[in-house]
Protein backbone atom coordinates (compact mmCIF):
# COMPACT_ATOMS: atom_id res chain seq x y z
CA UNK A 1 0.00 0.00 0.00
CA UNK A 2 1.45 3.47 -0.75
CA UNK A 3 0.53 4.89 2.14
CA UNK A 4 0.16 2.64 5.60
CA UNK A 5 -2.85 2.76 7.54
CA UNK A 6 -2.80 3.55 11.59
CA UNK A 7 -4.00 1.19 13.80
CA UNK A 8 -4.21 1.62 17.61
CA UNK A 9 -5.03 -1.89 19.61
CA UNK A 10 -6.15 -1.04 23.71
CA UNK A 11 -6.16 -4.28 25.65
CA UNK A 12 -4.74 -5.22 29.21
CA UNK A 13 -3.73 -8.53 28.12
CA UNK A 14 0.42 -7.46 26.93
CA UNK A 15 0.31 -10.71 25.24
CA UNK A 16 -2.33 -10.15 23.02
CA UNK A 17 -1.45 -6.50 21.83
CA UNK A 18 2.26 -8.25 21.12
CA UNK A 19 0.38 -10.76 18.86
CA UNK A 20 -1.81 -8.44 17.34
CA UNK A 21 1.14 -5.92 16.97
CA UNK A 22 3.43 -7.91 15.43
CA UNK A 23 0.54 -9.60 13.04
CA UNK A 24 -0.52 -5.73 11.75
CA UNK A 25 3.07 -4.56 11.46
CA UNK A 26 4.06 -8.12 9.40
CA UNK A 27 1.22 -6.42 7.05
CA UNK A 28 2.51 -3.63 6.74
CA UNK A 29 0.09 -1.51 9.21
CA UNK A 30 1.18 1.14 11.46
CA UNK A 31 0.53 0.36 14.73
CA UNK A 32 0.20 1.94 18.30
CA UNK A 33 -0.83 0.03 21.05
CA UNK A 34 -2.21 1.13 24.55
CA UNK A 35 -2.96 -0.77 27.83
CA UNK A 36 -5.84 0.67 29.09
CA UNK A 37 -8.34 3.52 26.80
CA UNK A 38 -8.22 6.25 29.76
CA UNK A 39 -6.42 8.66 27.58
CA UNK A 40 -8.08 7.38 24.04
CA UNK A 41 -10.20 10.37 23.78
CA UNK A 42 -7.94 13.01 24.75
CA UNK A 43 -5.18 11.88 22.32
CA UNK A 44 -7.81 11.72 19.60
CA UNK A 45 -8.01 15.33 19.75
CA UNK A 46 -4.27 14.89 18.55
CA UNK A 47 -5.26 12.83 15.46
CA UNK A 48 -7.32 9.54 14.29
CA UNK A 49 -6.23 6.25 13.35
CA UNK A 50 -7.52 4.21 10.58
CA UNK A 51 -9.64 1.86 12.94
CA UNK A 52 -9.37 0.85 16.45
CA UNK A 53 -9.58 -2.40 18.06
CA UNK A 54 -10.12 -2.84 21.46
CA UNK A 55 -11.11 -4.89 23.86
CA UNK A 56 -14.39 -5.18 25.78
CA UNK A 57 -13.41 -5.60 29.29
CA UNK A 58 -10.74 -3.45 30.59
CA UNK A 59 -10.11 -1.58 34.20
CA UNK A 60 -11.24 2.14 33.60
CA UNK A 61 -12.73 2.88 30.70
CA UNK A 62 -14.25 -0.33 29.26
CA UNK A 63 -14.70 -0.84 25.73
CA UNK A 64 -18.54 -0.17 25.59
CA UNK A 65 -18.10 2.92 27.03
CA UNK A 66 -15.27 3.77 24.54
CA UNK A 67 -17.41 2.80 21.53
CA UNK A 68 -20.54 4.34 22.90
CA UNK A 69 -18.13 8.12 23.12
CA UNK A 70 -16.61 7.27 19.53
CA UNK A 71 -19.96 6.17 17.71
CA UNK A 72 -21.25 9.76 19.09
CA UNK A 73 -17.62 11.95 18.42
CA UNK A 74 -16.15 10.03 15.64
CA UNK A 75 -18.81 7.92 13.81
CA UNK A 76 -16.84 7.50 10.51
CA UNK A 77 -13.59 6.05 12.88
CA UNK A 78 -14.40 2.15 12.09
CA UNK A 79 -14.20 0.26 15.44
CA UNK A 80 -13.50 -3.38 16.12
CA UNK A 81 -13.99 -5.10 19.19
CA UNK A 82 -12.14 -7.92 20.34
CA UNK A 83 -13.90 -10.34 23.05
CA UNK A 84 -14.24 -14.01 24.89
CA UNK A 85 -16.19 -16.49 23.63
CA UNK A 86 -18.25 -15.31 27.14
CA UNK A 87 -18.47 -11.92 26.58
CA UNK A 88 -20.43 -12.99 23.22
CA UNK A 89 -23.85 -10.80 24.35
CA UNK A 90 -21.60 -8.10 25.28
CA UNK A 91 -20.35 -8.17 21.47
CA UNK A 92 -23.64 -8.53 19.98
CA UNK A 93 -24.65 -5.18 22.18
CA UNK A 94 -21.70 -3.43 20.82
CA UNK A 95 -22.22 -4.08 16.85
CA UNK A 96 -25.75 -2.77 17.54
CA UNK A 97 -24.05 0.08 19.01
CA UNK A 98 -21.93 0.86 15.94
CA UNK A 99 -18.90 -1.46 16.21
CA UNK A 100 -17.98 -2.53 12.50
CA UNK A 101 -16.75 -5.87 13.35
CA UNK A 102 -16.26 -7.85 16.49
CA UNK A 103 -13.09 -9.95 16.95
CA UNK A 104 -13.43 -13.39 19.16
CA UNK A 105 -10.23 -15.04 21.15
CA UNK A 106 -8.57 -16.57 20.33
CA UNK A 107 -8.42 -14.98 16.58
CA UNK A 108 -7.30 -16.34 13.59
CA UNK A 109 -4.35 -13.92 12.69
CA UNK A 110 -5.17 -14.05 9.18
CA UNK A 111 -8.88 -12.82 9.92
CA UNK A 112 -7.62 -9.57 12.43
CA UNK A 113 -5.80 -8.68 9.63
CA UNK A 114 -8.20 -9.31 7.17
CA UNK A 115 -10.95 -7.59 9.57
CA UNK A 116 -8.41 -4.47 9.96
CA UNK A 117 -7.96 -4.49 6.27
CA UNK A 118 -11.77 -3.94 5.55
CA UNK A 119 -12.08 -1.51 8.29
CA UNK A 120 -9.88 0.49 6.64
CA UNK A 121 -10.83 0.62 3.38
CA UNK A 122 -14.63 1.25 4.86
CA UNK A 123 -13.32 4.59 6.46
CA UNK A 124 -11.39 5.45 3.31
CA UNK A 125 -14.85 5.09 1.59
CA UNK A 126 -16.72 7.31 3.93
CA UNK A 127 -14.13 9.66 3.58
CA UNK A 128 -14.07 9.97 -0.67
CA UNK A 129 -18.43 10.09 -0.35
CA UNK A 130 -17.49 12.94 2.10
CA UNK A 131 -15.28 14.90 -0.17
CA UNK A 132 -17.04 13.79 -3.10
CA UNK A 133 -21.03 14.84 -2.30
CA UNK A 134 -20.81 18.24 -3.64
CA UNK A 135 -18.86 17.52 -6.98
CA UNK A 136 -21.20 14.16 -7.21
CA UNK A 137 -22.97 14.51 -10.81
CA UNK A 138 -26.29 15.09 -11.18
CA UNK A 139 -28.85 12.62 -10.92
CA UNK A 140 -29.23 11.07 -14.70
CA UNK A 141 -32.55 11.59 -16.47
CA UNK A 142 -33.72 12.40 -19.82
CA UNK A 143 -37.11 10.75 -19.42
CA UNK A 144 -40.06 12.87 -19.11
CA UNK A 145 -40.71 11.68 -15.49
CA UNK A 146 -37.20 11.98 -14.37
CA UNK A 147 -37.12 15.71 -15.97
CA UNK A 148 -40.27 16.43 -13.98
CA UNK A 149 -38.15 14.94 -10.35
CA UNK A 150 -35.40 17.89 -11.54
CA UNK A 151 -37.94 20.43 -12.21
CA UNK A 152 -39.65 20.21 -8.32
CA UNK A 153 -36.08 19.82 -6.95
CA UNK A 154 -35.03 23.25 -8.59
CA UNK A 155 -38.82 24.74 -7.48
CA UNK A 156 -37.56 23.64 -4.20
CA UNK A 157 -34.47 25.09 -3.93
CA UNK A 158 -35.36 27.98 -1.68
CA UNK A 159 -37.34 26.12 0.51
CA UNK A 160 -36.89 24.08 3.32
CA UNK A 161 -40.13 22.34 3.50
CA UNK A 162 -40.91 18.88 4.13
CA UNK A 163 -40.70 16.67 1.18
CA UNK A 164 -42.10 12.64 0.91
CA UNK A 165 -40.44 10.76 -1.71
CA UNK A 166 -41.85 7.50 -3.35
CA UNK A 167 -41.05 4.87 -5.70
CA UNK A 168 -40.21 1.14 -5.56
CA UNK A 169 -36.61 -0.42 -3.76
CA UNK A 170 -33.39 0.97 -5.64
CA UNK A 171 -35.39 4.19 -7.95
CA UNK A 172 -32.46 6.05 -5.91
CA UNK A 173 -34.74 8.00 -3.24
CA UNK A 174 -31.87 8.73 -1.07
CA UNK A 175 -29.79 10.33 -3.95
CA UNK A 176 -32.99 12.94 -5.01
CA UNK A 177 -33.09 13.53 -1.35
CA UNK A 178 -29.56 14.98 -0.92
CA UNK A 179 -29.92 16.21 -4.12
CA UNK A 180 -32.65 18.37 -2.44
CA UNK A 181 -30.46 19.01 0.37
CA UNK A 182 -27.58 19.88 -2.01
CA UNK A 183 -30.01 22.57 -3.41
CA UNK A 184 -31.33 24.09 -0.24
CA UNK A 185 -30.17 26.82 1.95
CA UNK A 186 -29.19 24.29 4.48
CA UNK A 187 -26.45 22.55 1.97
CA UNK A 188 -23.78 23.47 3.96
CA UNK A 189 -24.86 22.29 7.32
CA UNK A 190 -25.12 17.99 7.75
CA UNK A 191 -27.02 15.37 5.66
CA UNK A 192 -28.40 12.39 7.89
CA UNK A 193 -29.81 9.70 6.32
CA UNK A 194 -31.19 7.09 8.38
CA UNK A 195 -32.83 3.52 6.99
CA UNK A 196 -35.93 3.22 9.89
CA UNK A 197 -36.43 -0.50 8.25
CA UNK A 198 -33.34 -1.44 8.78
CA UNK A 199 -32.67 -0.62 12.40
CA UNK A 200 -34.69 -3.39 14.92
CA UNK A 201 -37.73 -1.90 16.82
CA UNK A 202 -36.10 -1.59 20.10
CA UNK A 203 -33.24 0.46 19.02
CA UNK A 204 -34.99 2.51 16.84
CA UNK A 205 -36.40 5.17 19.48
CA UNK A 206 -32.21 5.93 20.82
CA UNK A 207 -31.18 6.21 16.83
CA UNK A 208 -33.82 9.00 16.33
CA UNK A 209 -33.55 10.34 19.89
CA UNK A 210 -30.31 9.30 21.50
CA UNK A 211 -30.03 8.14 25.17
CA UNK A 212 -29.23 9.19 28.43
CA UNK A 213 -26.42 7.45 30.13
CA UNK A 214 -27.66 4.34 32.34
CA UNK A 215 -31.38 4.91 30.25
CA UNK A 216 -30.70 1.01 29.82
CA UNK A 217 -28.45 -2.12 29.82
CA UNK A 218 -25.69 -1.37 27.85
CA UNK A 219 -26.08 2.50 27.96
CA UNK A 220 -22.98 3.21 29.44
CA UNK A 221 -22.59 7.12 28.05
CA UNK A 222 -25.02 9.95 26.42
CA UNK A 223 -25.06 9.40 22.74
CA UNK A 224 -26.83 12.05 20.57
CA UNK A 225 -29.89 10.94 18.43
CA UNK A 226 -30.13 11.20 14.76
CA UNK A 227 -32.23 14.07 15.62
CA UNK A 228 -29.29 16.22 16.73
CA UNK A 229 -26.64 14.87 14.60
CA UNK A 230 -28.77 16.98 11.94
CA UNK A 231 -30.02 19.65 13.89
CA UNK A 232 -29.76 22.93 11.56
CA UNK A 233 -29.34 20.60 8.63
CA UNK A 234 -31.34 17.60 6.96
CA UNK A 235 -32.74 14.10 8.01
CA UNK A 236 -33.20 12.04 5.68
CA UNK A 237 -35.76 9.00 7.07
CA UNK A 238 -35.73 5.89 4.32
CA UNK A 239 -38.44 3.37 4.51
CA UNK A 240 -40.83 5.37 6.81
CA UNK A 241 -43.79 3.07 6.05
CA UNK A 242 -42.12 0.42 8.33
CA UNK A 243 -41.68 2.97 11.67
CA UNK A 244 -43.59 1.56 14.97
CA UNK A 245 -46.85 2.88 15.58
CA UNK A 246 -45.83 3.91 18.98
CA UNK A 247 -42.28 6.09 17.26
CA UNK A 248 -44.56 7.82 14.82
CA UNK A 249 -46.50 9.37 17.79
CA UNK A 250 -43.15 10.84 19.13
CA UNK A 251 -41.94 11.54 15.25
CA UNK A 252 -45.31 13.55 14.87
CA UNK A 253 -44.56 15.98 18.22
CA UNK A 254 -41.26 16.56 17.14
CA UNK A 255 -42.60 17.64 13.77
CA UNK A 256 -44.63 19.60 15.11
CA UNK A 257 -42.91 21.65 17.57
CA UNK A 258 -38.82 20.83 17.21
CA UNK A 259 -38.88 19.41 20.64
CA UNK A 260 -37.97 15.71 22.08
CA UNK A 261 -36.47 14.08 24.96
CA UNK A 262 -33.56 11.21 24.71
CA UNK A 263 -34.48 7.97 26.03
CA UNK A 264 -34.14 8.09 30.06
CA UNK A 265 -34.10 12.06 29.50
CA UNK A 266 -36.20 14.43 31.38
CA UNK A 267 -34.25 17.90 29.79
CA UNK A 268 -36.19 18.72 26.50
CA UNK A 269 -34.21 19.32 23.51
CA UNK A 270 -34.82 21.84 20.79
CA UNK A 271 -33.94 21.37 16.95
CA UNK A 272 -34.41 23.00 13.60
CA UNK A 273 -33.84 20.30 11.22
CA UNK A 274 -35.71 19.82 8.10
CA UNK A 275 -37.22 15.92 7.55
CA UNK A 276 -37.01 14.33 4.48
CA UNK A 277 -38.83 10.94 3.95
CA UNK A 278 -39.25 8.08 1.74
CA UNK A 279 -41.02 5.34 1.35
CA UNK A 280 -41.64 2.12 -1.67
CA UNK A 281 -45.03 1.19 0.17
CA UNK A 282 -48.63 2.90 -0.32
CA UNK A 283 -48.97 5.59 2.55
CA UNK A 284 -51.90 5.93 1.34
CA UNK A 285 -53.50 2.62 1.60
CA UNK A 286 -51.56 1.93 5.02
CA UNK A 287 -53.48 5.17 6.24
CA UNK A 288 -56.77 4.15 5.55
CA UNK A 289 -56.05 0.36 7.21
CA UNK A 290 -54.79 2.26 10.22
CA UNK A 291 -51.09 0.84 9.94
CA UNK A 292 -49.85 4.94 9.31
CA UNK A 293 -50.83 7.78 11.49
CA UNK A 294 -52.86 10.01 8.99
CA UNK A 295 -51.56 13.39 10.59
CA UNK A 296 -48.16 12.28 10.34
CA UNK A 297 -48.77 11.05 7.28
CA UNK A 298 -50.11 15.05 6.14
CA UNK A 299 -46.80 16.14 8.02
CA UNK A 300 -44.45 14.28 5.83
CA UNK A 301 -46.63 14.37 2.51
CA UNK A 302 -46.46 18.75 1.90
CA UNK A 303 -44.71 18.22 -1.56
CA UNK A 304 -44.54 14.27 -3.13
CA UNK A 305 -41.96 13.31 -5.50
CA UNK A 306 -42.86 10.31 -7.05
CA UNK A 307 -39.72 8.08 -9.08
CA UNK A 308 -40.36 6.15 -11.96
CA UNK A 309 -39.42 2.76 -12.10
CA UNK A 310 -36.13 1.90 -14.37
CA UNK A 311 -38.56 -0.52 -16.80
CA UNK A 312 -40.62 3.32 -17.00
CA UNK A 313 -37.30 4.88 -18.66
CA UNK A 314 -35.50 2.60 -20.14
CA UNK A 315 -34.07 5.48 -22.61
CA UNK A 316 -31.79 6.57 -19.57
CA UNK A 317 -30.49 2.89 -19.42
CA UNK A 318 -27.53 3.10 -21.62
CA UNK A 319 -26.30 6.42 -19.95
CA UNK A 320 -26.54 4.68 -16.62
CA UNK A 321 -24.93 1.97 -17.60
CA UNK A 322 -21.98 3.77 -19.19
CA UNK A 323 -21.44 5.86 -16.12
CA UNK A 324 -21.53 3.64 -13.63
CA UNK A 325 -19.19 1.23 -15.48
CA UNK A 326 -17.07 4.04 -15.44
CA UNK A 327 -17.42 4.79 -12.06
CA UNK A 328 -16.38 0.70 -11.44
CA UNK A 329 -12.84 1.09 -12.90
CA UNK A 330 -12.11 4.23 -11.49
CA UNK A 331 -12.56 2.63 -8.46
CA UNK A 332 -10.70 -0.74 -9.55
CA UNK A 333 -8.05 1.56 -11.11
CA UNK A 334 -7.32 2.97 -7.68
CA UNK A 335 -5.63 -0.17 -6.37
CA UNK A 336 -4.50 -1.38 -9.77
CA UNK A 337 -3.11 1.62 -12.10
CA UNK A 338 -3.87 -1.43 -15.22
CA UNK A 339 -7.34 -0.82 -15.11
CA UNK A 340 -8.62 0.74 -18.39
CA UNK A 341 -12.42 1.51 -18.91
CA UNK A 342 -14.51 -0.80 -20.89
CA UNK A 343 -17.42 -0.49 -23.22
CA UNK A 344 -20.73 -2.19 -24.12
CA UNK A 345 -20.95 -3.36 -27.38
CA UNK A 346 -24.07 -2.40 -29.36
CA UNK A 347 -25.50 -6.04 -29.34
CA UNK A 348 -25.22 -5.99 -25.35
CA UNK A 349 -26.26 -2.46 -24.63
CA UNK A 350 -29.82 -3.09 -26.23
CA UNK A 351 -30.37 -6.26 -24.61
CA UNK A 352 -29.32 -4.83 -21.38
CA UNK A 353 -31.40 -1.64 -21.93
CA UNK A 354 -34.93 -4.36 -22.72
CA UNK A 355 -34.40 -5.83 -19.28
CA UNK A 356 -37.23 -4.61 -17.03
CA UNK A 357 -34.38 -4.29 -13.99
CA UNK A 358 -36.77 -5.10 -11.34
CA UNK A 359 -34.00 -4.09 -8.80
CA UNK A 360 -34.32 -0.81 -10.58
CA UNK A 361 -30.65 1.59 -10.63
CA UNK A 362 -29.69 -0.06 -7.54
CA UNK A 363 -29.47 -3.30 -9.29
CA UNK A 364 -28.00 -2.10 -12.79
CA UNK A 365 -25.24 0.07 -10.65
CA UNK A 366 -24.09 -3.34 -8.94
CA UNK A 367 -24.48 -5.25 -12.24
CA UNK A 368 -21.78 -3.01 -13.64
CA UNK A 369 -19.34 -3.40 -10.85
CA UNK A 370 -19.74 -7.38 -11.56
CA UNK A 371 -18.69 -6.58 -15.13
CA UNK A 372 -15.91 -4.08 -14.18
CA UNK A 373 -14.25 -6.97 -12.37
CA UNK A 374 -15.45 -10.08 -13.76
CA UNK A 375 -15.00 -8.56 -17.79
CA UNK A 376 -11.64 -10.14 -18.70
CA UNK A 377 -11.09 -7.77 -21.98
CA UNK A 378 -11.83 -4.27 -22.96
CA UNK A 379 -15.41 -4.64 -24.88
CA UNK A 380 -18.52 -6.45 -22.48
CA UNK A 381 -20.29 -9.00 -24.61
CA UNK A 382 -23.19 -10.86 -24.42
CA UNK A 383 -21.44 -13.60 -23.12
CA UNK A 384 -19.97 -11.70 -20.39
CA UNK A 385 -22.89 -11.02 -18.73
CA UNK A 386 -24.12 -12.55 -15.25
CA UNK A 387 -26.23 -15.85 -16.01
CA UNK A 388 -28.79 -14.31 -13.55
CA UNK A 389 -29.25 -11.46 -16.55
CA UNK A 390 -29.72 -14.34 -19.34
CA UNK A 391 -32.87 -16.26 -19.37
CA UNK A 392 -33.78 -18.04 -16.65
CA UNK A 393 -35.14 -20.66 -18.92
CA UNK A 394 -32.77 -21.55 -21.76
CA UNK A 395 -35.63 -22.80 -24.03
CA UNK A 396 -38.84 -21.01 -23.40
CA UNK A 397 -38.43 -17.81 -22.27
CA UNK A 398 -36.24 -16.76 -25.76
CA UNK A 399 -37.73 -13.89 -27.64
CA UNK A 400 -39.40 -14.98 -30.92
CA UNK A 401 -37.33 -15.76 -33.53
CA UNK A 402 -34.09 -16.16 -31.57
CA UNK A 403 -30.98 -18.79 -31.54
CA UNK A 404 -32.55 -20.98 -28.51
CA UNK A 405 -29.31 -23.07 -29.19
CA UNK A 406 -27.27 -19.86 -28.95
CA UNK A 407 -29.11 -19.00 -25.58
CA UNK A 408 -28.58 -22.05 -24.21
CA UNK A 409 -24.83 -21.52 -25.07
CA UNK A 410 -24.58 -18.29 -23.31
CA UNK A 411 -26.54 -19.97 -20.39
CA UNK A 412 -24.14 -23.09 -19.78
CA UNK A 413 -20.80 -20.82 -20.05
CA UNK A 414 -22.16 -18.50 -17.49
CA UNK A 415 -22.71 -21.06 -15.39
CA UNK A 416 -19.33 -22.46 -15.55
CA UNK A 417 -17.75 -18.95 -15.18
CA UNK A 418 -19.43 -18.75 -11.94
CA UNK A 419 -17.80 -22.00 -10.57
CA UNK A 420 -21.26 -23.62 -10.51
CA UNK A 421 -21.41 -27.55 -10.46
CA UNK A 422 -23.14 -30.44 -11.82
CA UNK A 423 -24.63 -27.98 -14.59
CA UNK A 424 -25.54 -30.80 -16.84
CA UNK A 425 -27.99 -32.02 -14.28
CA UNK A 426 -29.66 -29.12 -13.63
CA UNK A 427 -30.08 -28.26 -17.53
CA UNK A 428 -31.38 -31.58 -18.85
CA UNK A 429 -33.65 -31.52 -15.52
CA UNK A 430 -35.50 -28.02 -17.18
CA UNK A 431 -35.59 -29.05 -20.62
CA UNK A 432 -36.96 -32.54 -19.55
CA UNK A 433 -39.73 -30.78 -17.95
CA UNK A 434 -40.40 -28.41 -19.88
CA UNK A 435 -40.98 -30.75 -23.23
CA UNK A 436 -43.17 -33.24 -20.25
CA UNK A 437 -45.05 -30.19 -18.90
CA UNK A 438 -46.02 -29.04 -22.69
CA UNK A 439 -46.37 -32.43 -23.78
CA UNK A 440 -49.25 -33.42 -21.04
CA UNK A 441 -51.16 -30.21 -21.44
CA UNK A 442 -51.26 -30.90 -25.83
CA UNK A 443 -52.73 -34.55 -24.19
CA UNK A 444 -54.76 -33.01 -21.83
CA UNK A 445 -53.05 -35.07 -18.95
CA UNK A 446 -52.93 -38.37 -21.35
CA UNK A 447 -50.02 -40.27 -19.80
CA UNK A 448 -50.17 -42.91 -22.55
CA UNK A 449 -50.82 -40.62 -25.36
CA UNK A 450 -47.67 -38.27 -24.20
CA UNK A 451 -45.26 -41.12 -23.60
CA UNK A 452 -45.53 -41.56 -27.70
CA UNK A 453 -45.26 -38.42 -28.57
CA UNK A 454 -41.58 -38.42 -26.37
CA UNK A 455 -40.90 -41.74 -27.41
CA UNK A 456 -40.16 -42.74 -24.00
CA UNK A 457 -42.51 -46.09 -22.35
CA UNK A 458 -45.31 -45.45 -19.61
CA UNK A 459 -42.94 -46.34 -16.79
CA UNK A 460 -40.34 -43.91 -17.81
CA UNK A 461 -42.56 -40.69 -18.45
CA UNK A 462 -44.06 -42.15 -14.39
CA UNK A 463 -40.99 -42.03 -13.50
CA UNK A 464 -39.82 -38.59 -14.63
CA UNK A 465 -42.86 -36.75 -13.71
CA UNK A 466 -42.54 -38.07 -10.12
CA UNK A 467 -38.63 -37.25 -10.10
CA UNK A 468 -38.88 -33.51 -11.15
CA UNK A 469 -42.00 -33.27 -9.03
CA UNK A 470 -44.58 -32.41 -11.77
Amino acid sequence: MSEQNHIWIIDDDDSIRWVLQKALEGADFLVTSFDNANTILKKLKEGEPDAIITDIRMPGIDGLELLSHLSTDYPDLPVIIMTAHTDLDSAVSAYQGGAFEYLPKPFDIDDAVEITQRACNKKQTAANSAVSDKDAPEIIGAAPAMQEVFRTIGRLSKSVISVLITGESGTGKELVALSLHKHSPRADNAFIALNTAAIPKELLESELFGHEKGSFTGAQALRKGRFEQADGGTLFLDEIGDMPAELQTRLLRVLSDGVFYRVGGHTPIKVNVRVIAATHQNLDAHVKKGLFREDLFHRLNVIRIQLPALRERKEDIPALLNMFLHRATDELAIDDEDVQAKAIDSKTMAYLTSLNWPGNVRQLKNTCHWLAVMTSGQTVHMSDLPAELLTDNPVTNVETGSDWQQNLSVKIQQQLQSGENEIAAAIISNVEKILIEATLNKTNGRKNDAAKLLGWGRNTLTRKIKELGI
